[in-house]
């Protein structure tokens, strides 16, 4: 199983200064293609004190000038390891395009304003379904679940405010480096990365 990739060379100069510049640039054609599905779909690396890694797919929420931000269940596995150990990468598989990005930083909490006015927005079951789910806990049955959820349900009809569970709420990744992956012919690819050193961004050309 081998895929060619064919597309445009990757220059220094086709970069923008700023790494979340270049991302915008990036993200907004990835959002354009009709290939790919769920642009904002993003792989976080976590790991606890020891070193022990894990994986999960997330939806990035916001982005700008100071990071990526998604929101989750802060007693989730990935909320646990974030609060002993902020270090985090993240990846961008935009595979139908033959790109990725990817993000080494560090994670903190977003101001819980931040948070309720996002809460908000989430359509009324994924309200619920914040309160429902004791995210990566053991459960007995998937029943259980589905039942924590209707007596939700039936204390938060359709049209009533839900509160924003204490539990949950985002995190901001503030990037330290930013690749930007562009695959070519031979396995050639070109591999330009941000690197922050003292508040300003260098780029650096790796090997594929």
């Amino acid at each position: 199983m081998r895929e060619q990739y064919r597309t445009a060379e990757l220059t220094e100069a086709d970069l923008a200064a700023e790494p979340m510049e270049q991302f915008a640039r990036w993200f907004a054609q990835a959002t354009d293609s009709e290939a790919i599905v769920e642009p904002n779909a993003m792989i976080v690396s976590t790991a606890t004190p020891e070193g022990r890694p894990s994986s999960r797919t997330v939806l990035l929420k916001h982005y700008d000038e100071r990071g990526f931000v998604f929101f989750t269940n802060y007693g989730s596995r990935k909320g646990v390891e974030l609060e002993t150990n902020p270090y985090v990468a993240l990846l961008f598989p935009w595979h139908p395009v033959a790109r990725q990005v990817l993000v080494t930083g560090t994670a903190s909490r977003v101001g819980r304003d931040e948070t309720a006015a996002y809460f908000r927005t989430r359509p009324h079951g994924s309200q619920l379904g914040a309160w429902a789910s004791e995210q990566s806990a053991v459960i007995p049955s998937r029943a259980e679940l589905l039942a924590r959820y209707e007596d939700l349900a039936a204390r938060y009809p359709e049209g009533e405010q839900v509160p924003v569970p204490p539990h949950w709420g985002g995190f901001r990744i503030e990037p330290g480096t930013v690749e930007f992956w562009q695959g070519h012919e031979n396995r050639l690819h070109d591999r330009l990365r941000y690197v922050c050193e003292g508040g300003t961004w260098r780029i650096e050309r790796l090997a594929p």
